[in-house]
């Protein structure tokens, strides 16, 4: 068994050699130490984690013998790592490249504030590296909505956030031993959202520290190959999406909040359902439908 090193960086990989070779060739130029970088294979078909294996032997490879999703791949890894006493466990999206130091300034933000929990590093779209993908987060309880902020600050100090996605997140392994693994009732979309919520409501802060920055191709495996009759993203997203989204409703809207965000987001899913019908994209309209359905039936608490 190796050396415990300080810091774990899961990698989810799944159909995506490309990407997830890409972004090992981004960390060994980084020349990060006291690092073990976990690459989790949730049932690739298509020969990668052969051939990432012969590039980077020095990493720890994790073979799940079915699709688990962002949530249970992920979940693979986390536990490996807490099994190691690994004290920080890092999430990093296989379709992301980063820059070097980009862990020294996590790691300080971490170290040098007790009560937060995670970080995240400033995100730039990797084709297009002067646009901000993601700056942190922001969380409406009124309108039970989450969305991610583009615009950088104008300056280049740590700033809390309300949720961090799970492109790029470094958490404490103590937290994760308190709030829990990622919630594997979300599958994929907005278990980030949840996860950083359930740690903002144990009293654990959040921050974007935005020295660190990374570099994300966004959607790299939500994106049909080309646009058909049901546009870019698949249906399967759109049901994710909407059953998620009531999801996070039922976990973190309380009253009063719930009498306005309840109206709000089932109003915005309307719209959705008639923008479907309008376009004839059936098979999204049919995975709103049941994101409906399963969002307010199925069980979601964590």
């Amino acid at each position: 068994m190796k050396e415990t090193p300080s810091v774990a960086i899961i990698i989810l990989n799944w159909n995506g050699y490309a990407h997830t070779s890409a972004c090992l060739k981004s960390l060994q130029a980084a020349k990060m130490e006291d690092v073990e970088v976990i690459l989790v294979d949730n049932a690739s078909e298509d020969g990668a984690v052969a051939k990432l294996k012969s590039e980077f032997p020095q990493h720890t490879y994790l073979q799940n013998e079915q699709n688990l999703g962002f949530t249970g791949g992920n979940n693979v890894g986390i536990k490996h790592a807490l099994e190691r006493e690994i004290p920080y466990i890092m999430l990093l999206n296989n379709d992301t490249e980063v820059v070097p130091g980009f862990l020294g300034h996590l790691l300080h933000e971490l170290k040098s504030h007790a009560r937060l929990a995670a970080v995240q590093p400033l995100m730039y779209y990797l084709h297009d590296k002067h646009k901000v993908w993601n700056a942190g987060g922001k969380f409406n309880p009124w309108t039970g909505g989450s969305t991610s902020i583009t615009q950088k600050k104008n300056h280049s100090l740590p700033y809390p956030t309300d949720w961090i996605t799970g492109c790029c997140i470094l958490v404490r392994s103590e937290v994760i031993r308190e709030v829990g693994l990622l919630n594997d009732h979300y599958f994929a979309y907005f278990e980030d959202v949840d996860w950083s919520l359930r740690m903002r409501e144990r009293g654990h802060g959040l921050a974007v520290a935005p020295a660190a920055v990374i570099y994300h191709e966004a959607g790299a495996s939500s994106k049909a190959k080309k646009k058909g009759k049901e546009g870019v993203l698949s249906p399967k997203v759109h049901y994710l999406n909407t059953r998620n989204q009531l999801f996070q409703l039922r976990n973190h809207v309380d009253f009063p909040h719930r009498l306005v965000a309840w109206p709000v987001q089932l109003v915005k899913l309307g719209l959705f359902g008639v923008y479907f019908l309008v376009r004839r994209r059936r098979e999204k309209f049919r995975a709103l439908l049941k994101g409906l359905r399963d969002g307010l039936k199925l069980e979601c608490k964590s």
